[in-house]
């Protein structure tokens, strides 16, 4: 059908779908107040395609179907910001918070100064422009005075509206940032492919918006939290209405900001947070501290680089002194060789610290790391410990550059460093590192879930030449593993029974298990879902591929250069000989009690891990959100839980112990 005959009635309808979808967002990522299921919301979302796609002149930019809908970009457009974000100055200690309130009353002196404090976020500052309600830009604060223009990549910040209600320009400002959990799975993710790590949850944001592809940036889950608000380019009265009145707007700022009549209520606001830090969700790395009242902080004006009315109170780092015992070289599946730092132990926020990963060869020389060397480590939330710095004045002079291989620690093969990356390869794809990583990920729980195959026995396999690649585990035979130390006939047995039951773990898992570089576990399942079978992915062309959703470019070329390589080939067709399923399936009927309801997990859980948890109460057909809400039917509950306790305990929702959530999922505690 033309678009040309899309009718008052077509975008009528076009127009109440995008108000509904606009609010059940606002709902569901500002107010954590969902009001109807996801399988609701997704049908909405659906009809507003497809009638978009009838009638494509009804396509709007604000549309909510848009915040993945810019093709990738070439560079980002430099914008000059229409008032400085100027950066704020640090104190570290109570004196030098009471003397920035020395500098302030002397400048007004005879005012009451009231103050609001909020929480830093270690991110990313970013600026968002609104016009009539539409949103227009988004802009990173650069060097304060200009900044790129990162719009596409913004949009697809789900808690950030896209409409508000509001006419006139409307500037927003605040911090983007990656909550933990995001963070600790793009890490796994990229582990898992043998890409460079990121240090920390800043990193992570920054890297991410400045992807030159959407696709690339929506299933990172950015988040982003609004403290400035500027309205015609006029602001509130003062700091705390303005918070106010960005909330009623639809923006999410954050909930643990507060307004204080006194320096004495700043300093009760920061020691709180300095002890609950570690109950949430992202990074904070201190406090900002900000004078009130607008017409004060006009009057206080502004330095060169800072205003006068804010300042940051940082908290203590969280950092200890150790030792280089030595740097160990590992090999990744995709051949990727990562440096290690082997540490003298150390207790860092409650964990013994052993090891560090120093990156890559470049991060070596550049902080030039040896061993025998006094290392400033720092761990940032529950992320992995770095190395900070080294303590060049405790060297001594013995102490030699370390030396990188030229050749592969394992194999002795030829190490390869692609043009414009920093990780170098063995280009062996028979290395016995490489394979036995192979196997490994492989079999893991997420991928091809063979219990009782991990590093022990795919070690022993190795040694005794039983596997030399993953097919041959589908031909071991029962005489051959009981000869093996400490795997007596049950466990071979069982072991056996593990490596014939992954036959038939779907398609999605085998796409993962595979080891695509960068296709991760999500991704698999978006492939599998797209393409039905391995031999349609096998040989779908980039043009067919980069319609898939996520699917940017890169990641298409990788997925092609995979399978175009003779060994994979190779693979996949033994694989197929060995009878694994390779076409996806429906559901087979499995029985989905937990359907339609909601879990959250929070705190430390003895028996497994978060994800274990997830895995097991999805299998059941529950769904697992991050936040406690009012539609959230029980929320797990491990050592050390953090503030959703407290939520939950607030609406009267379900706490369970380990021992009632095993019972729950069916599990022997």
């Amino acid at each position: 059908m033309s678009s040309s005959l899309a009718g008052g009635k077509d975008r009528a309808r076009v127009e109440r779908l995008r108000r509904e979808i606009h609010t059940h967002e606002r709902k569901y990522y500002v107010e954590n107040d969902p009001q109807i299921s996801d399988e609701e919301f997704d049908r909405l979302v659906h009809e507003l395609r497809d009638l978009e796609a009838r009638f494509p002149n009804l396509v709007t930019p604000e549309s909510p179907t848009q915040r993945v809908g810019e093709k990738p970009l070439e560079g980002f457009p430099s914008v000059v910001h229409r008032a400085p974000m100027l950066s704020i100055d640090n104190c570290y200690n109570e004196e030098e918070l009471r003397e920035f309130e020395g500098r302030v009353r002397k400048l007004l002196p005879g005012e009451t100064i009231a103050y609001t404090a909020e929480l830093k976020i270690d991110g990313l500052g970013i600026s968002v422009l609104y016009r009539d309600g539409k949103f227009a830009r988004a802009v990173t604060r650069g060097d304060g005075v200009r900044g790129d223009d990162v719009s596409g990549n913004v949009k697809t910040i789900r808690s950030l509206p896209l409409v508000i209600d509001a006419t006139g320009e409307v500037e927003a400002r605040g911090e983007i940032y990656l909550p933990f959990a995001s963070f600790r799975k793009i890490n796994r993710e990229r582990e898992e492919l043998g890409e460079l790590l990121f240090a920390n949850p800043r990193n992570a944001a920054a890297g991410s918006i400045r992807l030159l592809d959407p696709k690339e940036v929506a299933p990172r889950n950015l988040n982003v939290f609004l403290y400035y608000l500027f309205i015609d380019g006029k602001e509130e009265a003062g700091q705390w209405l303005s918070l106010r009145k960005l909330r009623e707007l639809g923006f999410v700022t954050n909930p643990h900001s507060r307004f204080c009549p006194t320096l004495d209520d700043v300093l009760a606001y920061y020691k709180e947070w300095a002890e609950k830090r570690d109950s949430l969700d992202h990074d904070v790395d201190g406090i900002v501290v900000k004078v009130d009242s607008t017409a004060e902080r006009q009057a206080l004006g502004t330095t060169a680089k800072s205003p006068r009315w804010a300042i940051s109170y940082k908290f203590p780092a969280r950092q200890a002194t150790t030792r280089v015992n030595d740097i160990v070289i590992q090999v990744g599946r995709t051949g990727a060789l990562t440096p290690v730092a082997v540490l003298e132990p150390v207790k860092l926020s409650g964990t013994t610290i052993s090891r560090s990963t120093l990156h890559n060869e470049d991060e070596v020389r550049r902080k030039d790391i040896r061993v025998g060397d006094f290392v400033l480590i720092e761990r940032s939330g529950d992320v992995i410990p770095h190395v900070v710095s080294v303590m060049k004045k405790r060297r001594t002079a013995r102490l030699r550059p370390f030396a990188w291989p030229g050749r592969c620690p394992v194999c002795g093969s030829e190490v390869f460093r692609p043009e414009g990356e920093v990780i170098s390869r063995c280009v062996n794809t028979s290395c016995p590192a490489r394979v036995r990583e192979s196997i490994l990920h492989f079999a893991a729980r997420r991928a091809m879930d063979i219990d009782g195959l991990g590093e022990a026995v795919v070690d022993q396999l190795l040694a005794a030449g039983l596997v030399r690649s993953i097919p041959d585990l589908y031909g071991v035979r029962y005489d051959d593993l009981v000869e093996l130390e400490r795997l007596g006939p049950k466990s071979a047995r069982n072991l056996l029974d593990e490596i014939e039951g992954s036959k038939t773990r779907g398609l999605a898992r085998l796409v993962f298990a595979l080891g695509i570089r960068r296709v991760g576990e999500r991704l698999a399942q978006t492939l599998a879902v797209r393409f039905r079978s391995l031999e349609a992915l096998e040989t779908a062309g980039e043009e067919d591929l980069v319609q898939a959703e996520d699917v940017g470019p890169k990641v298409a070329e990788s997925i092609r250069f995979f399978f175009a390589q003779p060994e994979s080939r190779e693979l996949v067709g033994r694989l197929k000989k060995a009878g694994l399923a390779t076409e996806a399936v429906g559901d087979a009927g499995a029985p989905k009690p937990l359907a339609g309801q909601i879990f959250v997990i929070t705190g430390t859980l003895s028996g497994m891990s978060r994800d274990e948890a997830r895995e097991l109460l999805e299998k059941l057909g529950a769904e697992v959100g991050s936040s406690v809400t009012r539609k959230t039917t029980g929320l797990v509950v491990g050592e050390s839980p953090g503030s959703k306790l407290d939520k939950a305990r607030e609406l009267g929702i379900r706490i369970l112990g380990e021992r009632e959530f095993l019972g729950l999922v069916g599990k022997k505690p």
